[in-house]
């Protein structure tokens, strides 16, 4: 690996920064819940989302009254900002603290600048979840990691954003959603999709069924955090799911399927350690979309064309 790439996709071990990562999720969430609260819905629940910036993430313009602000993650210099289109902001330093003082912190600075925003503070999706104005049992916050986060997330999205490119039918942005706490992009078929069961942690089941209510292929990365896997992974998956779709053969080599978590899963060090890192998570991407589009019978003639270079005309 060169200098270069292990400054792109840096090692990430989970259980160096479980910590940092835990408070880190329940950071965004109290961030992403103010975009929640003051958006217009978006389907699939795209207006909640954060996005990744050559510094960190941003909830982009949140309307307010006949202005906006935007809240934005500095992973370089470590700091929270909160900017209004009036040219008014407020800083919070990312440093060691409990969500329920980043929490206070954040009401605190949106106050300030007349932002009157109220939201609901019990996580999303997090078993055993704690409100954040009570949460004081999660306060780490390793600048080190924090920022590797950042750069794997910046380096996915590129990625990402490029096979985004190659597809002509309905596809989300590459966005963060603060939920699952994952970097992800969806293809749709066009196609009305089967009733979603629910059953998400406190998640609503009119919401995850909103999501849900086409058919989709959805790919994205995970920094892991409990459950079957606990380490940074790409994931891949389908739905509803096809038949026949965890015996696919899908590349790189290590990508494997997950019975447990119902997709296909390519650990981050596969990735990271790759002669060509790049390359390997396009063809995560790629296989394991061509997959689930080929057992589904999606109209891929209709929906696909070449990946988009740049400064060059698609020709139609």
């Amino acid at each position: 690996m060169t200098a270069a790439s292990a400054q792109r996709w840096p090692e990430l071990p989970y259980a160096t920064w479980k910590d940092t990562r835990d408070t880190l999720h329940l950071w965004t969430q109290v961030v992403g819940k103010v975009r929640l609260a003051l958006t217009p819905w978006l389907n699939h629940s795209w207006h909640v989302a954060l996005y990744v910036t050559a510094r960190g993430l941003t909830t982009s313009p949140i309307p307010y009254g006949d202005a906006a602000f935007q809240i934005d993650f500095d992973f370089i210099d470590h700091v929270l900002w909160v900017r209004t289109s009036g040219g008014h902001y407020r800083q919070v330093i990312l440093s060691p603290m409990p969500v329920a003082e980043f929490y206070a912190a954040l009401m605190a600075a949106l106050g300030e600048l007349g932002i009157s925003v109220r939201i609901r503070t019990m996580p999303c999706e997090i078993v055993d979840a704690i409100p954040f104005d009570q949460d004081r049992a999660h306060s780490a916050y390793d600048r080190v990691y924090a920022n590797r986060f950042w750069r794997v997330l910046a380096s996915t999205q590129q990625v990402m954003a490029h096979f985004r490119t190659g597809f002509l039918g309905k596809v989300s942005p590459v966005h963060f959603f603060w939920g699952s706490f994952d970097l992800a992009v969806t293809r749709f078929s066009g196609r009305r999709a089967p009733r979603h069961p629910g059953g998400v942690p406190h998640l609503s089941d009119a919401v995850a069924r909103e999501a849900y209510s086409h058919e989709v292929s959805s790919a994205g990365f995970w920094p892991g955090g409990g459950g079957p896997v606990e380490y940074a992974t790409f994931y891949s998956y389908a739905y509803p799911t096809p038949e026949g779709f965890a015996e696919a053969l899908v590349k790189p080599a290590e990508a494997v399927f997950s019975k447990e978590l119902g997709e296909f899963i390519l650990p981050y060090d596969a990735v990271r350690t790759a002669r060509e890192p790049d390359s390997a998570l396009m063809d995560f991407l790629q296989s394991t979309y061509k997959a689930a589009a080929d057992l589904a019978k999606w109209d891929r003639k209709t929906l696909e064309c070449d990946l988009g270079e740049a400064g060059k005309v698609r020709m139609v």
